[in-house]
Order: structure tokens, then sequence, then C-alpha cells
């Protein structure tokens, strides 16, 4: 294969939800995988919804996926070049114009259903004389233009989805401009996929319709050499089974950011769920690029299950070495470096869960002393430091001995004494960082 160049075309009316990450990163990922390049294009023709705070928060979202474009390009810098096309496809016939009101459309359709007709456009606006043309425009009309399909079955070999075609006949003749002159979406797409040398279009399955039509205004603008490939993934649900939106807040990418999910536990559920790899852990999206294979992709719906996700962002900061987020740790002002972290590691379900492990060994720490005795005993027993991690055994079998305690008995007491808490990491691991002065003042019910 050809290094690739792919694309992904978000429109900037809303915040990225972790279906549209579905397509970004397979898209990324298929370019890491074969040496490929990604652009980032933003389809903002629509000028009263696009935003430029969410084609902003587009790019810091990609960014802590970890997605960095080789390319960035918008649609609005590059009308030009869809009035060119739309002149050329004029000049050729296949754009004609159409003066129907948007009542008048449905009203037809209707009568159409009711016929048992297919709802499709009768193309009407072609039996219009000039004369015509030019009384409804004095009457203040203005056209849209339709793309003139020829009724013919348009195949292609899909990436994903293997042999596909669309028949041209049962379709409507697309409207590629606006009646105010503005650009639908299909006209743009094509034009900047030729434009900036795509060769590869993967995409949602809800876009095979639209892939018989776009096939047709690619072979117009640029002959069948100009066609990319294509290639339709299944669509990722909720864990019900509904559909996601940009209405489901809570999946937006910054809200997943927010609530501690780590973009590589994000980025593998959004990409293997619904694949031919079990869902796991990855430490690198290079990694994550050599399990992705679209062409195994499943056709069933992909759902996402926010539990599944919940336990997965465990297991990969479990996996996390200390380099891998030392600059993090840092901010977070640990100062316990590789040994805490290799100890506490295994207890964060979210990266926030160190400060709970950072309070436990730098404190102030509140003790838990079931029995005074028993602790003021165990204390007398403390070996001097430098502590290693064979301290907690040797001690706690000195303990053993003197107080005939073994078990729960003996080492939840101690637990409590020393973390406040009944659970935690092990504590041959937190006990040298605890140091010695703060487990004495905690065996003596002391804060500290």
């Amino acid at each position: 294969m050809t290094a690739p160049v792919v694309r992904f075309a978000p429109s900037p009316t809303g915040r990225l939800h972790i279906g549209n990450a579905r397509p970004a990163l397979l898209n990324a990922l298929f370019a890491r995988r074969h040496g490929g390049r990604f652009i980032l294009r933003y389809d903002d023709t629509d000028l009263q919804r696009s935003r430029a705070e969410f084609a902003d928060a587009i790019a810091v979202d990609l960014a802590w996926l970890g997605v960095r474009p080789d390319l960035t390009a918008r649609q609005s810098d590059r009308v030009a070049l869809y009035d060119a096309a739309a002149e050329r496809l004029r000049a050729a016939g296949r754009l004609y114009p159409c003066y129907e009101t948007e009542d008048e459309l449905d009203r037809r359709r209707k009568r159409q259903a009711a016929r048992g007709l297919p709802p499709i456009y009768d193309r009407a606006a072609l039996r219009l004389t000039d004369e015509e043309k030019r009384d409804l425009e004095a009457q203040g009309r203005r056209p849209h233009w339709r793309f003139l399909l020829e009724h013919r079955s348009v195949a292609w070999d899909d990436l994903v989805r293997g042999p596909a075609h669309v028949e041209g006949a049962s379709l409507s003749d697309p409207v590629l401009v606006r009646h105010d002159g503005g650009y639908l979406y299909t006209l743009p797409s094509v034009v900047d996929d030729i434009d900036l040398g795509v060769t590869h279009v993967i995409r949602g399955e809800d876009h095979v319709t639209n892939t018989g039509v776009q096939i047709q205004i690619f072979e117009a603008l640029g002959g069948p050499e100009a066609v990319p490939l294509f290639g339709h993934h299944n669509l990722l649900t909720t864990a019900s089974g509904e559909g996601l939106s940009k209405r489901l807040g809570h999946l937006s990418l910054g809200s997943l950011r927010e609530r501690g999910m780590e973009p590589l536990a994000v980025a593998a559920l959004a990409v293997l769920v619904g694949s031919a790899e079990a869902v796991r852990p990855v430490r690198s999206l290079d990694e994550l690029a050599q399990l992705v294979d679209i062409a195994r992709l499943s056709r069933a719906p992909a759902r996402f299950d926010e539990a599944e996700l919940e336990a997965l962002n465990a297991k990969v900061l479990h996996g996390l070495d200390y380099a891998d987020l030392a600059d993090r740790l840092t901010a977070a002002g640990v100062t316990g470096g590789e040994a805490f972290w290799l100890a506490v590691r295994g207890n964060c379900a979210v990266f926030s869960d160190v400060a709970v492990w950072k309070g436990v060994v730098e404190g102030p720490c509140a003790p838990v002393i079931e029995d005074a005795a028993f602790a003021d005993a165990a204390a007398a027993l403390l070996p001097p430091e430098p502590w290693t991690d064979q301290t907690w055994g040797e001690w706690t079998k000195a303990v053993a001995q003197a107080t005939g305690r073994k078990g729960k008995p003996l080492f939840m007491p101690l637990r409590l004494a020393l973390t406040g808490l009944d659970h935690g990491p092990e504590l041959k691991a937190l006990l040298p960082l605890i140091g010695r002065p703060r487990a004495l003042a905690r065996l003596a019910g002391q804060a500290a």
C-alpha cells in the first residue's frame, strides 16, 4: 500500500463525544499503521452554527487523545474552490437550478407516498423553460442547485463491508448549493478530498448512501482516478443500544477528561469495541494502531459501556510505569518518586486517586487505634531506619511473636493505625514511604 492520506472532518457546531472519537481514531490509527498522513478538516460552511470555540475544543480533545494532525484545513477558507467546482458542474449540465419551496417539496413527497411511490425528487425543474425560470426569479425566488445523478448502479469495494453498491435511480438528485449560495456538505467534501489528495475515506456506516452520490461527483470533477477508497465502520451506541449525539454531554470527550478517564483507555475502548480484537489496556497509540484492522470490524453496532470504560481506565493506570507520568505526579505534588507510584498504582482507579495515597504517606493522616496496648507494643518493636520492602515482614513477625496475634487480627489494626483506612496498597511498600517518625506518631494515636 502506498502511504495513505486520510481525514477526519467534524463540523464545529458542538463538542466531540465518544461516538466522534471512533472515526477520528480509526483514521488516525490507520495513518499510523501504514505510514500515512492524517488531515483534520473543519466542515464549517454552516456559518450560522459553526463556532470558533468549538473548533478550538475539537483540537484540544484530539490532542488529549494523542491525535495530532499533519494538516489542518477549514472549509470556510476554501470557498473559491467550491465556486469553481460548481461552475464546472453547471457547464457540464450536471448542476441544475430548482425553484420549489420546502412546503412545495413536502406536499409533493406526500402525494408520492399516497400513490405508493418513493419520495424522490421528480426532476420537475429540468422541464422548466427559460421564460418560466425568469418568471420565478421575477417573483423573488432564488434557485437551489441539484446534482444530476446518472441512473446507474454505483459499486465499490468497501474496506470494511466488502462489495457494496447504491442504485442511482433510487436516490433524489442531491441539493449541493442552497438558494442563498451556501454549500451543503456534499460538494465541499468531494472538492477537498480531491484537492488534498485523500486516498481513503473511513467514516460511519450512516454515510453509505452518500458514497453512491459522492462517487458520481468525484467522477464528474476528476474522473474515475479521483475516487478514493471507502470504508464504512459500525457506529458506537450507548450500552442500551441508543444512538450517541452531542446532547449526551456526559459522554463528551471534555466530560470524560474531567472525570479522570485516561486518554489511552478512552481510545482503546472507542476503537476496539465492536472489532475482532478484545478490549484491552494499551500503553501507546502505536500499540493500538497495530491492533486495529478496519477490515475486521463487526457489522453489528459497537456498544459503549461506561462501566467497561471505568474498569479499563483502572487497568491502563495499573500498567503505566513511573516514566509514563512522572510529570503528572510532580504537578500533583507527589515527592515519593518511582517508589511511591509503584506502591500505589494498583489502588488508583483514576489518576486523582494519587492524592489519597499522598495524604497517607505524607500526612497528616488520622490513625484509627482499635487497641492502644497492642499499638504500643507494635511501636516498641519498630526497627530503626533505613527501611526496605523487607521491613514490614520482619516487623510484623516480631509483633506476632510478642503478642500472639496472626492473620487479620494482626495486620488490620496495624493498617488502620498507619493509614487510617481498612484497604489500600501493600504495607511492605507503603511503610518505607511513611517513615519511622510518622509511623510512631500514628501508633501513638497522633495525626501525622
